[in-house]
């Protein structure tokens, strides 16, 4: 077993790890970045629908469990990058509401210990590293901001903005949706992006995409203090005879068990992961794993409650990069429903593979590729409440996930409230078509939204982080994904997670001097 110490060791490189290792890189300090993953290869089947979408070539193989034993095979992604490989890059600030107690339906979403004024200069800062579209001012939820996003909006193609049209007309107030992309209009050598139909859940072939890879990692590395090993999986945090630090970290390298030190150990494995990796760690001095005192690691699982409606029409749909509209006016709820409902927006095009392997068995190929040149997609996100008995944990070395929904009434009133929207516009705004709406839920399968395992607050009896994401029990310890979120709000999770990792950052190097 070799042993190297390092001033920072972070594990993981997406969203979390991968951001805050570009705080750090410039710092001079002796960084050590372990992924267990290796790059994404550059290769057609980045851009190969039908090996993305149904053989699902680049999402691991590994087994999660339910808490009946069957098996989950999850649809997450192991590489350099992280999942913001194959995420759609839309990047949303929370609402400043979000950030207080707020009543639901089906319970209470708690007050952070934070305010969004503690994460707006993080937010800019985020928005500006990834390179986000937008337009300020089109969103009545938008939270409050002295800046304008980095880079004007992705423009709608026809077909979308015919539909933008319709819902204006509604009284509704759709918007652009904040991307994190490099479309650069004005000068075309900045311009990566072609607009194709593979982005959203796919690998960039040309890095068009803002992700954790090549706007982090990639600019790290040039870096003579920055060290990245891929293919090396973490398995134990190893610490001292005091449990209150972590002496160790060990990880699969080659087949091979290497121990390496550092003076602050980060974990950004993913909310379930690290969650896991803390359990897998117990040890004499903490017998339930690593900074569970107050048995919260693992619990308060949160993912979203996420669907999506299809909308198929009789007229041809010739867009070729949709994901540019959203819709937030029913975040809060309306007259008819007084709770907060959750965000609406447009997903990636519709492919025939696609089709395939999430409808029904057996559909031949040439009604496949008709339903999907003839069709759209919405996401639907309503908040998933943090429970106590949604949970990771952890057993044989196998993770599994114990989880039941809620907030389903909300959420089902957001379908049925959208549903009604698509039907009008279809019916009355849009060029007369006949258009049908199918709704359909995401599963436990689903946890590009993973989040709270690890919640940060004041109280180590109520959390397992502080403030500043260091967990109350182990003081060289801190998690930078998404497992410090107290409530998973109704939008995609990743530009917190980003501004946050910056903001633990700045913390980092304050303390390390």
């Amino acid at each position: 077993m070799t042993h190297c110490h390092y001033d920072f060791i972070i594990i993981g490189t997406g969203a979390g790890g991968g951001t805050l290792a570009y705080q750090l890189a410039s710092s001079g300090k002796k960084i050590l970045v372990l992924e267990r993953g290796n790059f994404v290869p550059k290769e057609k089947a980045n851009w190969d629908t039908h090996e993305v979408s149904y053989k699902e070539r680049y999402r691991t193989e590994e087994l999660w469990y339910k808490k009946d034993s069957e098996t989950i095979k999850p649809l997450t992604h192991y590489y350099v990058g992280g999942n913001t490989k194959f995420y759609g890059g839309a990047l949303f600030r929370f609402r400043e509401r979000d950030f207080e107690t707020v009543i639901h339906q089906d319970g209470i979403s708690p007050e952070w210990p934070l305010k969004y004024q503690d994460f707006s200069p993080y937010y800019d800062q985020a928005e500006k590293l990834y390179e986000v579209h937008g337009q300020r001012g089109l969103d009545p939820t938008e939270p409050h901001t002295n800046s304008n996003y980095p880079f004007p909006p992705v423009s709608h193609e026809p077909y979308i903005q015919e539909i933008n049209y319709a819902l204006k007309d509604q009284g509704l107030h759709p918007f652009y949706l904040p991307l994190a992309i490099k479309l650069n209009k004005l000068n075309r050598q900045l311009n990566n992006c072609i607009r194709c139909k593979t982005c959203d859940g796919f690998p960039c072939l040309i890095d068009a995409k803002s992700d954790a890879d090549i706007n982090c990692i990639c600019p790290a590395i040039k870096y003579k203090n920055f060290t990245l090993i891929t293919e090396a999986k973490v398995v134990r945090l190893h610490t001292s005879a005091s449990g209150r630090e972590v002496t160790g970290v060990e990880a699969e390298i080659a087949g091979q068990l290497q121990m390496f030190s550092g003076d602050i150990v980060i974990v950004a494995c993913g909310a379930i992961n690290s969650a896991a990796l803390l359990l897998k760690s117990a040890n004499d001095q903490h017998p339930k794993g690593l900074a569970n005192s107050s048995d919260l690691v693992g619990r308060n699982y949160m993912t979203h409650n996420c669907g999506v409606i299809m909308s198929l029409s009789t007229k041809l749909n010739p867009t070729i990069f949709p994901k540019t509209l959203a819709v937030n006016d029913f975040y809060w709820g309306e007259k008819k429903f007084s709770y907060p409902m959750g965000s609406v927006q447009l997903l990636g095009n519709v492919n025939k593979d696609k089709i395939t392997a999430y409808g029904p068995p057996l559909m031949p190929q040439f009604i496949a590729e008709s339903v999907a040149s003839h069709s759209i997609s919405w996401l639907m996100i309503t908040e998933d409440l943090p429970d106590y008995d949604n949970r990771i944990s952890v057993n044989n070395n196998k993770i599994f996930i114990n989880y039941t929904k809620n907030n389903q009434i909300a959420f089902n009133h957001l379908l049925n409230r959208w549903t009604e929207v698509l039907k009008s516009i279809t019916q009355f705004q849009i060029t007369r078509q006949l258009s049908w709406h199918i709704p359909q839920n995401m599963g436990m399968r689903e946890v590009a939204h993973q989040c709270g395992t690890c919640r940060f607050g004041v109280d180590p009896k109520t959390s397992v982080l502080d403030i500043n994401c260091r967990t109350h029990d182990i003081d060289n310890l801190y998690i930078v994904d998404g497992s410090f979120f107290p409530s998973s709000n109704a939008l995609n999770p990743s530009l917190t997670i980003m501004a946050n990792a910056l903001r633990v950052g700045d913390h980092l190097l304050a303390r390390i001097k």
